[in-house]
């Protein structure tokens, strides 16, 4: 499954669920592999007590990272799927 192109500054401050509708936090920033462009992570800001309780990568400066392949949708909420965080 391909997502459809968007803009970086459409998906920075979007709220993240899951497919179930348990909220995570919110985009800060997106890390990406600068030779190929292809999107690597989401980092969280504000990451939920349910983010932190499902064992995600945390970056060096204690953000939760959520690998970019769980994402299902980008609309009005970034949806991912939780069964492939865990």
């Amino acid at each position: 499954m391909t997502l459809d192109k968007k803009p970086m500054r459409d998906i920075v401050g979007r709220l993240v669920v899951t497919k179930e509708g348990k909220r995570l936090g919110f985009v800060k920033d997106i890390n990406f592999e600068t030779k190929t462009g292809e999107l690597i992570q989401l980092i969280l800001k504000d990451a939920t007590p349910y983010a932190r309780s499902l064992n995600l990568d945390v970056s060096a400066d204690k953000e939760v990272t959520l690998p970019y392949n769980t994402i299902i949708a980008i609309g009005d909420f970034v949806v991912v799927s939780e069964e492939d965080l865990v």
